[in-house]
């Protein structure tokens, strides 16, 4: 009979005693079930007001980026997936429109008004004329006075035979580009008679360059152009070092009156205009093999 008693109602102990104050405890399985439920019902209400919240987000979202328009019956996870869908192509759209405007903002140049024209970056000094600042050589076709730095300089032209045959050739058949490392106060009164007739479509000056360890390089990638559309022509191999496969290397003038490198040019583009070029790099190396 003891051990009977023993095997129901286990001694307790003083801090049992304490703990319960005399009483003895109820059984547990009751009490673990009701916080059992507790949790899961917490769980449950977290989870229906995250989801709530979310909805409201991608409503708000949408709400923004759309017109208004009444709202759909289904809700819940139906909503979600359609706001979601809603969101990813106004995103899609907002890419798009800022591949646009970044062309306009963060090139140096505008976009290309005659998407079928290729684009010739023509050199300045050296490539398209060679000057000298005073005293006067011998041979000039016209002299500039800029003022650079406060100061008023002489520098006297001399313009390579067939510039001006080479300038008329281009024009409205390719996008014209003087991009010269010579200042903005120089080269655009060089140009200004130059262009009499207004051929080039666009000037680059030295700010337009990257400086690399003191070298002024021409990036075309920076230009907004496609680059299988695109020919340089420079005399210092520095000025297209990252993009050597677009560039037509052209010997430096100085004063030689019987250069012929510009009329080699007039043969290259007769070649490089045709339709049936579609990547300029493809034909730029045969540049060397023309005939003198």
């Amino acid at each position: 009979m003891v051990s009977k008693i023993i095997r129901k109602t286990p001694t307790k102990s003083i801090k049992d005693c304490r703990r319960t104050g005399g009483r003895r405890k109820k059984t547990p399985v009751k009490s673990t079930t009701t916080a059992t439920s507790v949790v899961i019902a917490t769980i449950n209400e977290s989870f229906f007001t995250c989801r709530r919240r979310l909805v409201k987000i991608f409503s708000k979202l949408v709400k923004i980026s759309t017109p208004k328009r009444k709202s759909p019956k289904k809700q819940g996870f139906i909503k979600l997936k359609k706001s979601a869908a809603m969101l990813e192509t106004k995103f899609d759209q907002f890419d798009e429109n800022f591949d646009k405007i970044s062309k306009t903002l963060f090139f140096n140049l505008p976009p290309l008004q005659n998407p079928e024209f290729k684009t010739v970056f023509l050199d300045l000094d050296e490539t398209l004329i060679h000057s000298t600042a005073d005293p006067p050589p011998e041979k000039y076709d016209f002299m500039i006075n800029p003022e650079i730095d406060g100061q008023i300089m002489n520098f006297y032209v001399l313009k390579r035979p067939k510039v001006d045959e080479l300038l008329e050739f281009l024009s409205g058949k390719f996008e014209i580009v003087v991009f010269t490392a010579g200042l903005r106060e120089y080269a655009s009164l060089v140009l200004d008679v130059l262009d009499k007739n207004g051929v080039i479509n666009h000037r680059l000056y030295r700010d337009s360059c990257r400086e690399i360890e003191g070298k002024y390089v021409k990036d075309l990638s920076q230009m907004g152009r496609d680059l299988w559309k695109v020919v340089i022509v420079d005399d210092n191999p520095n000025s297209y070092a990252f993009q050597p496969e677009n560039a037509i290397q052209i010997k430096p003038f100085v004063d030689d009156l019987g250069d012929n490198e510009l009329e080699k040019l007039i043969k290259f583009f007769g070649i490089c205009g045709d339709d049936c070029v579609k990547d300029v790099r493809d034909v730029v190396k045969s540049f060397d093999s023309l005939e003198n």
